[in-house]
């Protein structure tokens, strides 16, 4: 079993920047990639981006390329989400997800999931 716990969320203008973090326990030398997705009001969960947790290549959606990075803290077992030029749109719950199998751009191909952290974005 893997354990993720998310943090970092909160409100902030809109241009604004915030840092997620997400703590990987348990199992970890199982995960093959990790990646944020968000839910926004009314809207079915998204990709965000992804990270592969040993060669550390990197995947994004395209609404947040160039403003958005995903890292990773091996010795940590950590990924990171920096967000910067933050918009409205980017409100939502934000949740880390981890994959036993692959790096993918789809929810169903993650295995564990942490309880979310809410971002909002005001104008």
């Amino acid at each position: 079993q893997v354990q993720l716990v998310e943090s970092g969320g909160g409100l902030v203008q809109a241009g604004g920047s915030l840092r997620l973090s997400c703590a990987a326990s348990g199992r970890t030398f199982s995960s093959y990639s990790m990646a944020w997705f968000r839910q926004g009001p009314g809207k079915e969960r998204e990709f965000v981006a992804a990270i592969s947790w040993r060669s550390g290549n990197t995947y994004y959606a395209d609404s947040v390329k160039g403003r958005f990075t995903i890292s990773r803290d091996l010795a940590k077992n950590t990924v990171f989400l920096q967000m910067n030029s933050l918009k409205p749109e980017d409100t939502a719950v934000y949740y880390c997800a981890a994959s036993r199998t692959r790096t993918s751009y789809y929810s169903r191909e993650y295995d564990y999931w942490g309880q979310g952290t809410q971002v909002t974005v005001s104008s």
